[in-house]
């Protein structure tokens, strides 16, 4: 007959729940798959299937039982380590988006928005284009391979402890944050000055010749102006969101390594 011991339930369960808590707060916050349009049912699917390959290759777990008070707080700090990490990548997204919100409202698109349904709000137009060029080319780069293999790693660099999580992971994940105002600005920074260039002279020229109705073609101009600057932008946006994409993974391991308890 087939028996199975408490402390053989609780090694099993602590050698798969750990692991899975970690994999899945990774996968709720991280783009592609954290997406909302992804059902709950596939994430954590995906979730049990990662964890079920890596969990054999993690070694011995610490010796405490699930639901002890050790080990809740265990939970809660894989819990911690996935939202972190995932939140490392979302940020190279949302670099993306303010360099399309920053574009947009110099062109005069600020009111042309769609529903986004990750933001649960309105975005511009220009915004949700660059963000889909983005999630494409992290696809075609194997980005969402490359953040689970980087997320595999973390765990050799912050094993599965009760110890308490440094602090220096969190302020070096609170500096990544703005990169969101750098990387943005770096990114918009062509067409932001070309339409401020345009602005200054359409403003010049509306004084030197009012009868030209400068707001009836300011409009017009400055779109157009914004349009073919982008058109122009378009073959080195893949290679910048490249450079985005490895900084975003090189961070990962930066704060998983800065998250490690000091003993």
């Amino acid at each position: 007959m087939f028996t199975v011991t408490y402390a053989q339930l609780n090694g099993w369960l602590t050698a798969f729940l750990w692991p899975f808590t970690r994999v899945l707060a990774l996968i709720a916050v991280a783009p592609i798959v954290g997406h909302r349009s992804v059902p709950m049912r596939v994430k954590i699917g995906l979730g049990a299937f990662i964890t079920l390959i890596v969990a054999p290759t993690l070694g011995a777990m610490p010796q405490t039982t699930v639901f002890s008070a050790e080990g809740v707080w265990i939970l809660v700090n894989q819990f911690m380590i996935g939202i972190a990490l995932g939140f490392v990548m979302q940020m190279v997204f949302a670099v993306v988006t303010a360099a399309g919100d920053l574009m947009g409202l110099g062109m005069g698109l600020g009111f042309a928005s769609f529903f986004d349904p990750q933001a649960n709000s309105s975005t511009p137009a220009l915004s949700s284009w660059l963000n889909m060029m983005a999630m494409l080319a992290f696809l075609a780069f194997d980005g969402h391979l490359q953040m689970i293999a980087a997320l595999m790693q973390t765990f050799t660099s912050v094993p599965i402890s009760a110890n308490v999580l440094s602090a220096n992971g969190y302020r070096l994940l609170a500096n990544w944050g703005a990169t969101v105002f750098n990387a943005g600005l770096l990114l918009s920074l062509p067409v932001v000055v070309a339409l401020l260039i345009t602005n200054l002279s359409l403003g010049i020229l509306n004084r030197a010749a009012p009868q030209i109705g400068i707001f009836q073609i300011g409009f017009a101009i400055t779109m157009l102006v914004g349009m073919l600057l982008i058109m122009a932008m378009t073959p080195n946006l893949i290679p910048y969101f490249a450079r985005l994409i490895d900084g975003g993974l090189e961070q990962m391991g930066r704060v998983a390594a800065a998250l490690k308890p000091v003993p």
